[in-house]
């Protein structure tokens, strides 16, 4: 018998949260964490944010839900405000990222459905992608630690390795519909496509005749340094599907779409109980209230480009723990020469949290509102976690 009635499919951290301001948790045994995780990207602007708490008290006292049956005041202008600072002309809500890479998905099909190629249904994705756990969402991810045990998968996704543009082009054929790709794996590693594969990408879905699906749900609401990773490459995609940071906590996502690719997505083609209900939207306009704000991102930009400075160090100083620094603005990977899951419990018991990634990475992800001196107390805390790592190594050899 577990200990607690839930499944077991995760591995936790061996302490109970209680409560969070900004950048930092309290567990309930009241010792306090410096979070660089926030969430997984959820967090963007820390924990128990004022606009956020304030915006979500005040819906809540209004209306929580009524269904997609009637129009949603808030849901019309986040999707208005959506479409005014991206590609986009049309907006589907979701509750979450794997929601929204299935609408997406769904979106590139229907799109050649209606343009009379029934046929086109393939989606050319990468290895070491993760888009969700859905059972689409695995089957476009491809990783077996994810898909074993869950056949028959669905069909319709050609994997290639990443980045590999030679292997996209011979991928490509008459029933590829769409190439979906992520502009950094967070969980593949914190890997980036290099800025010219991004628009050799684009390149290759006007040539072809397909749909260019980015899945920015972990890269998107200024995680990188820009409202969307895409912009440093300065493409756009036809479908995009963003979560995490734009609710800052509130379970939100969203497909977006131009015109012409949403064209398919008619009465009746999908739906939503709970996407787009009136507290994830007063959430979500109060987080691009934030973001959008004069200089907040250029301060990301800024915080990011100190936070590398000063790991960058780090790992000069122990290369016997890290060997590489990799990441975007705020999306930062250090890969482990020790096993990253010990890496991470040293961390996590000198008080600061960070996350597992695929390739041995220790991924950081503090929310987008930290300060230097925020940056300054983690690094002295990777130094306290490493030097206690390897002082127990030492004594255990």
């Amino acid at each position: 018998m577990s200990e607690t009635a839930i499944y077991g499919t995760y591995g936790r951290s061996p302490f109970a949260v209680e409560s969070g301001e900004g950048v930092w948790l309290t567990a309930s045994d009241g010792k306090r964490y410096l979070d660089f995780t926030s969430g997984i990207a959820v967090n963007a602007l820390g924990h128990a944010h004022p606009a956020l708490v304030g915006a979500l008290k005040e819906q809540a006292d209004k209306l929580w839900h009524t269904s997609n049956a009637f129009r949603i005041p808030g849901q019309e202008r986040l999707a208005e405000r959506l479409a005014a600072v991206t590609f986009a002309d049309r907006v589907f809500f979701t509750n979450s990222g794997a929601e929204a890479v299935e609408c997406a998905i769904k979106t590139a099909r229907r799109y050649h459905y209606v343009n009379g190629a029934p046929e086109r249904q393939r989606i050319i994705t990468f290895a070491g992608a993760f888009h969700g756990r859905t059972l689409a969402t695995v089957a476009a991810g491809g990783n077996p630690a994810h898909t074993e045990g869950f056949d028959p998968l669905p069909d319709g996704f050609d994997q290639v390795p990443f980045g590999d543009i030679a292997a996209v082009k011979a991928a490509i054929g008459p029933s590829t519909a769409a190439i979906l790709a992520e502009p950094v794996q967070g969980e593949g590693g914190v890997r980036a496509l290099p800025i010219s594969t991004l628009r050799e990408l684009r390149r290759l879905c006007d040539d072809n005749g397909l749909l260019l699906i980015l899945d920015e749900v972990q890269t998107g609401i200024g995680r990188t340094g820009r409202l969307f990773a895409h912009e440093w490459a300065g493409v756009t995609p036809d479908i995009m599907a963003v979560a995490k940071g734009l609710g800052g906590g509130f379970p939100i996502g969203a497909c977006l779409a131009t015109e012409e690719a949403a064209k398919g997505m008619t009465q009746g083609t999908h739906g939503s109980t709970f996407g787009g209900n009136p507290l994830a939207m007063a959430v979500g306009n109060a987080v691009l209230d934030v973001v959008l704000a004069d200089g907040f991102l250029e301060n990301v930009r800024r915080a990011a480009l100190y936070f590398k400075q000063r790991l960058a160090g780090v790992v000069d100083a122990h290369p016997d723990l890290v060997d590489e620094l990799r990441g975007e603005g705020l999306l930062i990977g250090l890969h482990c020469v020790r096993p990253n899951k010990e890496i991470i419990a040293a961390l996590r018991d000198a008080g600061l949290l960070a996350m597992g990634a695929s390739d041995n990475v220790v991924r950081l992800l503090p929310p987008l509102i930290v300060t230097e001196a925020d940056i300054d107390e983690a690094i002295a805390r990777v130094e306290a976690g490493f030097a206690a790592y390897q002082a127990e190594t030492a004594a255990a050899v």
